[in-house]
């Protein structure tokens, strides 16, 4: 309900449930106790976790249910707040690790928490613990790639820091507006307590995919140029000129396609695109325009290093195999062979010239 708009009849009508209700009533904590609900142990159990929760006011009554075999036991615990709120995720936690096991040390049942907030806890554990597994294994394919392309170790560990970079300003820039409602006056967004749990681990994909198709746009130029005049100054400055005006222009029709997220009313919507749209923004001038050609110019050579025991990488190309470039005596040999063909067709052919004495 957090990411909901104020002016939204049911975000009002929660508001309502918080105060002067319990809104956990809507979406109750459920404990599902599996074993028999007849046996002594099991109800003294369920008694002394009653009683716990009596005593925590963040809970309301519980209400308790068995089924008609006997074996299934149902309680639901309303908790204040919002089913996604700080303090129903932190209960919920609290529940599964002190309140159950301490009532329940001993007992034959087995005990389950399931609920909307049980759902969230555990979609948050399950994010957060591939969450780094998912930067990992990015980050190593990109290196990897980009070191086979650019016969480089420098260049793909720049592409990195600098996509890093990007994702790590959308990051705190969404922060600073959802979080801590920095120029929500003017954007209108809606300042909310959290940031929505997808958002991240999206963000990171999408950006990261983006700026790898613009750093390796402005690579593949300025490899080109150095492997043909071998001087990194030039061939950085001429590989900014030819690529910075098709950049930019791509950079701004993607950040007018996220600004129509930005605008949308619910929070999460709102998060994506805001957080899309200026790492777009930043990431195709200032990243690429300023801090790119500043660590390729302050590295010179090193920027196309590659350790001797990697040479037996295969070989790869971008955009193809070039045609190889003729040495300047072979292509003069070449130029004045094809004029001597065409001479003949200029005029009746000469006769020849015989070398020797005059008679």
């Amino acid at each position: 309900m957090n990411t909901l708009p104020n002016s939204f009849e049911s975000r009002q009508a929660f508001v309502v449930l918080s105060r002067d209700f319990s809104a956990g009533l809507v979406s109750p904590a459920q404990i599902v106790i599996d074993g028999p609900a007849a046996s002594p142990q099991v109800q003294a159990a369920i008694q002394r976790l009653r009683t716990t929760l009596a005593a925590d006011r963040t809970f309301g009554a519980v209400a308790a249910q068995t089924n008609e075999a006997g074996n299934l036991t149902l309680l639901q615990v309303p908790i204040g707040g919002s089913s996604t709120s700080p303090l129903a995720i932190a209960k919920v936690r609290e529940l599964r690790g002190t309140y159950i096991p301490q009532a329940f040390n001993g007992s034959p049942a087995k005990v389950y928490v399931t609920g909307d907030t049980a759902g969230n806890v555990d979609y948050i554990d399950i994010v957060n613990s591939y969450f780094p597994w998912v930067i990992a294994i990015v980050l190593a394919l990109s290196f990897v790639l980009l070191m086979l392309a650019f016969r480089s170790v420098v260049v793909p560990g720049t592409a990195i820091v600098m996509n890093l970079l990007s994702v790590g300003a959308a990051y705190g820039l969404m922060t600073l507006a959802f979080q801590h409602g920095i120029g929500t006056s003017i954007t209108g967004f809606q300042k909310v307590g959290v940031i929505e749990q997808w958002v991240p681990l999206f963000l990171f994909s999408v950006l990261f995919g983006l700026s790898m198709d613009y750093q390796v746009f402005l690579l593949s130029r300025i490899k080109e140029e150095y492997e043909r005049t071998g001087d990194n100054t030039a061939a950085v400055s001429q590989g900014i000129g030819v690529t910075a005006g098709i950049i930019t222009g791509a950079a701004l029709i993607m950040v007018a396609v996220f600004a129509g997220f930005a605008s949308g009313k619910l929070v999460m919507f709102q998060q994506m695109g805001f957080g899309l749209g200026v790492a777009v923004l930043l990431d195709a001038t200032l990243v690429r325009t300023l801090l790119v050609p500043s660590a390729m110019s302050l590295f010179g050579k090193w920027n196309w290093y590659l350790p001797r025991w990697l040479e037996w990488l295969p070989r790869l190309s971008i955009e193809g195999t070039p045609a190889p470039a003729l040495p300047a005596s072979a292509a003069g040999a070449a130029a004045g062979g094809a004029i001597a063909q065409k001479a003949p067709e200029d005029g009746p052919e000469a006769p020849p010239i015989e070398s020797g004495r005059a008679a």
